[in-house]
Protein backbone atom coordinates (compact mmCIF):
# COMPACT_ATOMS: atom_id res chain seq x y z
CA UNK A 1 0.00 0.00 0.00
CA UNK A 2 1.31 3.73 -1.21
CA UNK A 3 0.75 6.79 0.98
CA UNK A 4 1.14 9.57 -0.71
CA UNK A 5 1.25 13.36 0.86
CA UNK A 6 1.30 16.16 -1.08
CA UNK A 7 2.88 19.61 0.33
CA UNK A 8 3.59 23.58 -1.01
CA UNK A 9 0.07 24.53 -2.18
CA UNK A 10 -0.91 28.05 -0.52
CA UNK A 11 -2.45 31.38 -1.43
CA UNK A 12 -0.54 33.71 -4.62
CA UNK A 13 -0.90 36.17 -6.54
CA UNK A 14 -1.64 36.01 -10.37
CA UNK A 15 1.81 35.50 -12.08
CA UNK A 16 3.53 33.96 -9.13
CA UNK A 17 4.98 30.55 -9.20
CA UNK A 18 4.40 27.60 -6.37
CA UNK A 19 6.03 23.95 -6.38
CA UNK A 20 4.06 21.32 -5.28
CA UNK A 21 5.92 18.03 -3.83
CA UNK A 22 4.37 14.63 -3.27
CA UNK A 23 6.19 12.06 -0.82
CA UNK A 24 5.69 8.44 -1.22
CA UNK A 25 6.05 5.95 1.28
CA UNK A 26 5.28 2.51 1.34
CA UNK A 27 6.24 2.00 -1.56
CA UNK A 28 8.50 2.69 -4.21
CA UNK A 29 7.47 5.28 -6.21
CA UNK A 30 10.01 4.11 -9.34
CA UNK A 31 7.61 1.40 -9.75
CA UNK A 32 4.68 3.93 -10.66
CA UNK A 33 3.77 6.57 -13.13
CA UNK A 34 2.89 9.90 -11.26
CA UNK A 35 0.15 11.86 -11.96
CA UNK A 36 -1.17 15.79 -10.91
CA UNK A 37 -4.66 16.04 -11.13
CA UNK A 38 -6.55 18.88 -9.51
CA UNK A 39 -10.62 19.75 -8.54
CA UNK A 40 -11.81 22.87 -8.46
CA UNK A 41 -14.59 24.34 -6.56
CA UNK A 42 -17.85 22.34 -8.02
CA UNK A 43 -15.86 20.70 -11.14
CA UNK A 44 -14.74 17.33 -11.56
CA UNK A 45 -10.89 16.74 -10.78
CA UNK A 46 -8.85 16.94 -14.16
CA UNK A 47 -6.34 15.96 -15.49
CA UNK A 48 -3.31 18.40 -14.87
CA UNK A 49 0.32 16.25 -15.93
CA UNK A 50 1.82 12.81 -15.50
CA UNK A 51 5.29 11.40 -15.95
CA UNK A 52 6.65 8.17 -16.65
CA UNK A 53 8.75 5.64 -14.05
CA UNK A 54 12.06 6.72 -15.33
CA UNK A 55 11.03 10.41 -15.74
CA UNK A 56 12.03 10.77 -19.09
CA UNK A 57 8.02 10.73 -20.25
CA UNK A 58 5.76 13.61 -19.31
CA UNK A 59 2.34 14.71 -20.32
CA UNK A 60 0.50 17.80 -19.82
CA UNK A 61 -2.82 19.19 -19.85
CA UNK A 62 -3.06 21.76 -22.92
CA UNK A 63 -4.26 24.22 -19.73
CA UNK A 64 -0.95 24.14 -17.94
CA UNK A 65 1.23 23.13 -20.89
CA UNK A 66 4.66 25.41 -20.86
CA UNK A 67 3.98 26.90 -17.35
CA UNK A 68 3.64 23.73 -15.58
CA UNK A 69 6.66 20.84 -15.18
CA UNK A 70 6.21 17.56 -13.18
CA UNK A 71 9.54 16.07 -12.39
CA UNK A 72 10.39 13.09 -9.84
CA UNK A 73 13.27 11.97 -8.02
CA UNK A 74 13.02 7.93 -7.66
CA UNK A 75 15.79 8.42 -4.99
CA UNK A 76 14.06 10.83 -2.48
CA UNK A 77 10.32 8.72 -3.39
CA UNK A 78 9.31 12.57 -4.40
CA UNK A 79 7.42 13.64 -7.21
CA UNK A 80 6.91 17.85 -8.03
CA UNK A 81 5.19 20.11 -9.53
CA UNK A 82 6.98 23.10 -10.60
CA UNK A 83 4.18 25.97 -11.46
CA UNK A 84 4.69 28.62 -13.25
CA UNK A 85 3.15 32.24 -14.08
CA UNK A 86 0.04 31.11 -11.82
CA UNK A 87 -3.79 32.42 -13.07
CA UNK A 88 -6.62 32.40 -10.75
CA UNK A 89 -8.18 29.27 -12.99
CA UNK A 90 -5.74 27.48 -11.55
CA UNK A 91 -7.65 27.65 -7.99
CA UNK A 92 -8.13 24.26 -7.27
CA UNK A 93 -6.55 20.90 -5.08
CA UNK A 94 -3.94 19.53 -6.31
CA UNK A 95 -3.67 15.63 -5.97
CA UNK A 96 -1.06 13.53 -6.45
CA UNK A 97 -1.95 9.91 -8.03
CA UNK A 98 0.02 6.91 -9.02
CA UNK A 99 -0.54 4.28 -11.65
CA UNK A 100 0.83 0.87 -12.30
CA UNK A 101 0.03 0.85 -16.33
CA UNK A 102 2.43 -0.27 -18.38
CA UNK A 103 2.92 2.81 -20.57
CA UNK A 104 2.18 6.63 -20.10
CA UNK A 105 -1.44 7.75 -20.94
CA UNK A 106 -1.37 11.29 -22.64
CA UNK A 107 -4.85 11.71 -20.68
CA UNK A 108 -4.85 9.95 -17.50
CA UNK A 109 -8.25 9.31 -16.24
CA UNK A 110 -8.83 9.60 -12.61
CA UNK A 111 -10.72 6.58 -12.14
CA UNK A 112 -7.16 4.96 -13.63
CA UNK A 113 -5.38 5.78 -10.36
CA UNK A 114 -3.98 3.11 -8.02
CA UNK A 115 -3.05 5.42 -4.92
CA UNK A 116 -4.28 9.10 -4.46
CA UNK A 117 -2.62 11.63 -1.73
CA UNK A 118 -5.55 13.39 0.35
CA UNK A 119 -4.62 16.86 -1.90
CA UNK A 120 -3.38 20.45 -1.04
CA UNK A 121 -4.83 23.71 -2.20
CA UNK A 122 -3.29 26.12 -4.52
CA UNK A 123 -5.42 29.56 -4.46
CA UNK A 124 -4.56 32.21 -6.98
CA UNK A 125 -5.65 35.86 -6.33
CA UNK A 126 -6.15 37.64 -9.23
Amino acid sequence: QVQLVESGGGLVQTGDSLRLSCAASGGTVSSYNMNWFRQAPGKEREFVACVSRSGLGRQYSNSVKGRFTISRDNTKNTVYLQMNTLKPEDTAVYYCAADNRVYLSSSPSASGMDYWGEGTLVTVSS
